[in-house]
């Protein structure tokens, strides 16, 4: 039987196709991850809050259980539940015409998005790797980044719920020799924390405000546990350039004040993956750029 399944998942196209669907069905998932994740986390920090200054809310009615898991998904705005069949990645958006099915109210089209960006990307990862247990890994890193990116650009967080995992799986790895080694994930990790790390408070002296948050340090952190030290220049380089150029696209297009801040996530995140995968021909470019 496994060597039955290593004979067709050896052919490229078939490999392909079966991560795609994969993604699709991890792109649903995801859908609820950042949805439902800082809820729970803004739960949390209330519960803990009110333990910390020890207040009952007598007055408050006991919340209902709210999880990843519960409660089932439903509209959020006639509370109907999803049946099965309407939560389908993809084919059930096309087929409800982007509406919920009993009060019709539309159904953000984010939602497929998301789950045929996800479904891409995998068959990107797929095609990169080969069958490997490289891809499997490089899989759970990429749909990690899209969660993080995405609760990023809605509430600029970035949860240690995912980063932290994230960070001690890439050192993990570095044992057995995915990606790089002990020594260069370790040292990736400590530089690409302390690097922005650094930048924050140098900021901060300068203007008196806040920069970046913490977990733009802890994420490229994570970068440097999978990658190495040696791809954080490009990393940073890369994300600084992507992200100033749609900031001054979003504000000439007058959609965005040049005061508001905005989240660095995701562009750490598009950089750290473009590395993941073309690293080494990306970091040639750069070398040879600037004839070093």
């Amino acid at each position: 039987m496994l060597q039955t399944l290593d004979n067709l998942f050896n052919n490229v196209y078939i490999f392909a196709l079966f991560i795609g669907l994969i993604g699709l069905m991890i792109g649903s998932f995801l859908n609820v991850v950042i949805y439902r994740l800082p809820i729970m986390l803004q739960n949390s920090w209330r519960s803990e809050c009110l333990d910390y200054l020890q207040i009952t809310p007598e007055d408050i009615a006991p919340q209902k259980p709210f999880n990843l898991a519960l409660p089932h998904s439903h509209c959020p705005k006639c509370s109907t539940l999803i049946k099965p069949h309407q939560n389908i990645p993809v084919l059930s958006y096309l087929f409800l015409k982007g509406r919920c099915a009993s009060c019709k109210t539309d159904i953000p089209v984010r939602y497929p998005f998301i789950e045929l960006l996800t479904a891409i990307v995998s068959i990107i990862i797929a095609g990169h790797f080969g069958y490997s247990t490289h891809t499997f890994f490089a899989l759970i890193l990429t749909w990690g980044l899209i969660a993080l990116s995405f609760i990023d650009i809605d509430h600029q967080l970035l949860p240690d719920n995912i980063t932290q995992p994230l960070l001690w799986l890439g050192l993990f790895l570095s044992i057995f020799g995915f990606y790089c080694n002990t020594s260069n994930s370790i040292i990736g990790a400590i530089s690409g924390y302390l690097s922005l790390w650094c930048v924050f408070h140098g900021f901060k002296l300068m203007t008196g405000k806040d920069g970046m948050g913490y977990g733009d340090f802890k994420l490229l952190a994570v970068f440097g546990a999978w990658l190495g030290w040696q791809y954080l220049p490009l990393i940073i380089l890369l994300s600084s350039l992507v992200g100033t150029l749609i900031g001054l696209i979003m504000i000439s297009l007058n959609k965005r004040d040049h005061s508001t801040p905005f989240p660095f996530g995701p562009y750490l995140a598009v950089a750290g993956w473009l590395a993941l995968l073309w690293g080494e021909e990306l970091n040639r470019f750069y070398f040879s750029a600037f004839g070093l």
